[in-house]
């Protein structure tokens, strides 16, 4: 248990490296377009702080697969929400201005509720593999919800009547297929479970298990809705998103797919959900720090004017 937990928090500062440089990278590439754009792949590939970003996350995958061979879903995603943890750590480093108070008690917060989940919590137990069908409708619901996410996240055609909702309207965009993001990470983190039990049975298991080839298409369409998170508005947008619903996806599918146990005691019960309670409002504090958006600072709201000013007329000298 114990190099599950600390491969685990490997694997949330591998991410959170990936995360700031992914969104380094796609802040100098503009705005992402409103449908799915495979060709913004391309352009981040120019862009040597993305690529070191996709390092980091290769980084991150072999440390989670690893942590996952030795621990149960449960117990190693929700490790992973201390990603934004070191989210802020890295912009508070780099940034040029200095934390408030309440980010850092948010910072405690998210820490302490993420521990009282898991010694409330304990996951234990679990089978190996899950069967056919249980996957089957893992992958329709998840497919679905980030289907209805892309469907949500197009920018509507007509101009809005406020130039400052041009950054609103990205913030929204980038906090939906944040989710959508976080969504399919869970539901990858689940494949991985599968994956990492053939990690004992040699390469050539490994290499024939249908988990590996859907984790490997998974991937690629999870990366490209990442970037388009990215890309779409500030990291503060879409990190929350990233945070929470990676590891509260793949701890409901722990106890869907792989059977995995945990305390549903009323005493429990009540303790776990006020944890996470607080690991969101963690989060969602976080999500309005100033290291967050300076990245990507929004001008505040401004009336357009409906009709040009109107023009003044030359004063000529011996007219009334």
């Amino acid at each position: 248990m114990e190099k599950a937990i600390l491969l685990a928090v490997a694997a949330s500062l591998c991410t959170a490296t990936a995360s700031v440089c992914q969104r380094a990278g796609a802040r100098n590439t503009g705005p992402a377009a409103a449908g799915f754009d495979a060709r913004l792949i391309v352009r981040l590939a120019r862009q040597p702080a993305w690529l070191l970003g996709i390092a980091a996350m290769i980084g991150g995958f072999v440390f989670q697969l690893t942590a996952l061979h030795f621990g149960e879903l449960s117990l190693v995603q929700p490790i992973l929400a201390a990603e934004l943890l070191f989210v802020f750590g890295y912009l508070a480093l780099a940034g040029s201005r200095r934390p408030k108070l309440r980010d850092w008690l948010a910072v405690a917060g998210m820490s302490a509720g993420i521990g009282v989940f898991l010694r409330l919590a304990a996951p234990s137990g679990g089978r190996l593999h899950a069967p056919g069908s249980s996957w089957l409708l893992a992958g329709l619901v998840t497919g679905g919800v980030v289907l209805a996410a892309l469907a949500g996240s197009r920018r509507p055609k007509r101009r809005p009547k406020l130039r400052g909702r041009r950054g609103t309207s990205r913030s929204r965009r980038a906090a939906v297929l944040g989710s959508a993001t976080g969504i399919s990470w869970g539901f990858m983190a689940a494949v991985i479970k599968e994956l990492s039990s053939h990690l004992g049975d040699g390469i050539g298991a490994l290499v024939t298990t249908w988990s590996l080839y859907l984790l490997l298409a998974a991937g690629a369409a999870t990366m490209l809705l990442a970037a388009h998170a990215l890309a779409s508005g500030p990291l503060a947008a879409s990190q929350p998103g990233f945070t929470i619903l990676d590891p509260l996806t793949a701890s409901l599918l722990g106890v869907f797919l792989f059977g995995e146990h945990i305390r549903t005691g009323a005493g429990a019960l009540a303790g776990e959900a006020l944890a996470l309670a607080v690991v969101v409002a963690g989060a969602a504090t976080l999500s309005r720090s100033c290291l967050l958006h300076e990245d990507n600072p929004e001008s505040p709201p401004v009336l357009a004017s409906a009709a040009p000013p109107p023009r003044r007329l030359p004063v000529t000298a011996g007219r009334p």
